[in-house]
């Protein structure tokens, strides 16, 4: 199992810049956040998850699993879409993950030069993928990539985070970059406490 890396120095640095955030760091301590550095395998449980409960997502995975053994381009490509559907999902989600694994190969996407281009260079490429938005993107950033500056309004969980750590009944875009440039450049840690406060 692996987490994203983070120590006392962005704790520190998200303290001071935001007091609120800070006491609620302080409250939570240090958070576990399970990180996926295999990019394709990530992409594909990324798919797997979209509208679905975690629980659903992780056994169809599972039976995704044991029908490969391991989830690469080549094992995939392997299957008829009907087998990727009979794991639990839609068609159109088989279909996703069929395509994927096709331009993962014919190396229209080249996932191996994602380390090398910035954040928003990784969402242009990632989102030439069918069934792959800026929303999975950005997550694939923080739980690939491990990029340290990712806050990502499309999130649900982190803009309810965000209204709970600041008693706020709606945010708009606007307000939201205000935290985003406060929180800079460790937007990734304050995610991670984010989610936690809107599970809390």
């Amino acid at each position: 199992m692996k987490y994203f890396k983070y120590a006392n120095k962005e704790m520190d640095y998200l303290k001071e810049s935001d007091p609120i955030l800070g006491a609620a760091i302080d409250r939570i301590g240090f958070v576990k956040r399970e990180v996926n550095p295999d990019i394709f395998s990530a992409l594909i449980s990324s798919i797997i998850s979209q509208q679905i409960s975690t629980k659903a997502a992780i056994t169809v995975k599972n039976r995704l699993l044991e029908l490969v053994g391991e989830i690469k381009p080549e094992n995939i490509i392997k299957l008829d879409l009907e087998e990727i559907q009979k794991c639990g999902m839609s068609m159109r989600k088989a279909d996703y993950i069929n395509s994927i694994a096709e331009a993962v190969i014919s190396k229209a996407v080249d996932l191996n030069n994602l380390n090398k281009l910035s954040d928003g260079e990784v969402i242009k490429e990632l989102t030439k993928l069918k069934g792959v938005g800026e929303w999975t993107a950005e997550m694939l950033l923080i739980h690939s990539l491990q990029r340290p500056n990712v806050l990502s309004f499309k999130d649900l969980g982190i803009r309810r985070g965000l209204m709970r750590l600041y008693s706020l009944d709606h945010i708009s875009k606007d307000e939201f970059e205000v935290y985003r440039n406060r929180y800079s450049p460790y937007n990734t840690v304050a995610s991670i406490y984010l989610w936690k406060i809107s599970e809390n």
